[in-house]
């Protein structure tokens, strides 16, 4: 059998050189997620292609609901974004304007709006239930303004975000920010909302792992799919070593989605790179020397954002987006370019050392908005993708709600008509990456 995949970056992407110094991995590193692969054809009811936050809650689901539920991943269970980002559980995942959403109805912002919080919730519940140690810390998150006149906008935003989520926001003026230890010399003040929390992102994964796999779900890694094909007898997954009968398939591969493995699929996602690092631990004196010793999660409100926070032990993790390019070295000048923006972020920080750095593959979607359904024109087929960045909370939450879909029920809780609607292909093909270059030169322009 075939082996090829194809895909719109290079092969080096996709391979395990991005993360080798990812922070996350010394707590729980690929040993401790590792499974066998799948070796032999066989035939299952439910097979869940991907083992990240999304294919994870939907095999939990599934498992706890009676079904008998396969999961392949094409690496480990966590390989993907789920393993590797900032560890923000969070508002977000949609990108549309409140008038791109009210083309699903007049409810259509207030009803991702409402899923933005479920998402969160969802987690939330999740974890306490489970049990998962995830190293949870941050109430909310806080909002930094890069200069005067986005400082006015949140000022103005603070009322928007309190009547949206129905919850009592905070301004934190330029003066304030020391007293929170938010200071840094960049920003111009902030805004605070209470919802969300920082986690240990393969903490999660793992807890989720061993919660589905007690519930029942056979989890298989390096078993890649290839294709997935409508047959007579049903639905069929190509992998490298065998082939896997299905009566029903759920995709969850998100920024690591194979433009050949379904045709519809083909076009339909845009994976944009995201680059963090993380400090050694911090002390309190050289915390106090910057100003900055909050807990909570943190993020720009430009376009090309950072996003960080300290983590229980005083390491920073510090991101950004950005990179259309993956290889070695182009690796090594984002790593340095992300170096540079946390000097200017933190000037008293200079001399600590940045261990770590890492990189992964955030998903975008033409209509902005995250999809979660039925795949058009392929019975039994479902897929959900496009968190744009945000999908610990919605990638988990709507991994649950593809599984509900997937058995033929109504989802627990209702999707909004956005996330329902499927989204177009991209333009360009296998070049849209020259999309990002248009939005990343836009970006720099109007962040100034």
């Amino acid at each position: 059998m075939t082996t090829d995949q194809r895909r719109i970056y290079p092969g080096y992407t996709y391979t395990r050189a991005p993360i080798e110094g990812c922070f996350w991995a010394g707590d729980v590193p690929e040993a401790t997620l590792a499974r066998p692969a799948l070796t032999t054809d066989t035939r299952v009811p439910v097979l869940v292609v991907g083992a990240g936050f999304t294919g994870l809650n939907a095999a939990l689901s599934l498992a706890r609901a009676g079904e008998e539920v396969t999961v392949i991943d094409a690496s480990f269970p966590a390989f993907g974004a789920s393993g590797r980002n900032g560890g923000f559980c969070c508002l977000g995942s949609s990108r549309a304007s409140d008038r791109q959403l009210r083309r699903f109805g007049p409810d259509g912002p207030a009803e991702v709006r409402r899923a933005e919080a479920a998402a969160v919730a969802h987690v939330d519940r999740l974890i306490a239930e489970l049990g998962i140690e995830v190293d949870r810390h941050s109430t909310g998150e806080t909002i930094l303004a890069h200069s005067p006149k986005a400082m006015q906008a949140l000022r103005h935003e603070a009322e928007i975000f309190a009547a949206d989520y129905g919850v009592e926001t905070r301004v934190l003026e330029k003066a304030d920010l020391a007293t929170e230890g938010l200071d840094g010399p960049t920003w111009y003040g902030g805004l605070h909302v209470p919802i969300g929390f920082a986690l240990h992102p393969r903490k999660y994964a793992a807890g989720l792992l061993a919660a589905a796999e007690a519930a029942g779900a056979r989890v298989h890694g390096e078993t890649p799919a290839l294709s997935i094909e409508e047959t007579p007898e049903g639905l069929q997954v190509i992998t490298p070593r065998a082939r896997i009968r299905a009566d029903r398939v759920l995709v969850a591969t998100n920024g690591y989605t194979a433009e050949s493995l379904l045709p519809w699929l083909r076009g339909r996602t845009l994976p944009a790179q995201s680059s963090v690092l993380a400090t050694r631990p911090m002390s309190e004196d050289e915390l106090r020397a910057q100003g900055y010793w909050s807990r909570q999660m943190a993020y720009e409100d430009r376009r090309m954002l950072h996003y960080f926070h300290l983590t229980p032990d005083g390491r920073m993790v510090f991101g950004q987006r950005g990179g259309l390019l993956s290889s070695p070295a182009v690796e090594a000048k984002i790593a340095a370019r992300v170096r540079a923006d946390f000097d200017a972020a933190f000037p008293a920080w200079r001399h600590v050392e940045t261990p770590h750095h890492w990189s992964g593959m955030v998903c975008l979607t033409a209509s902005l908005t995250p999809f979660c359904g039925a795949v058009p024109g392929t019975t039994g087929v479902f897929a959900a993708f496009g968190y744009h960045g945000n999908g610990v909370a919605m990638g988990s939450y709507l991994g649950a709600r593809m599984a509900e879909l997937s058995r033929g029920q109504p989802p627990a809780e209702p999707l909004p008509a956005a996330f329902a609607a499927p989204p177009p292909r991209f333009p360009l093909g296998r070049f849209r990456r020259a999309l990002l270059a248009a939005e990343y030169g836009m970006a720099k322009l109007f962040d100034l």
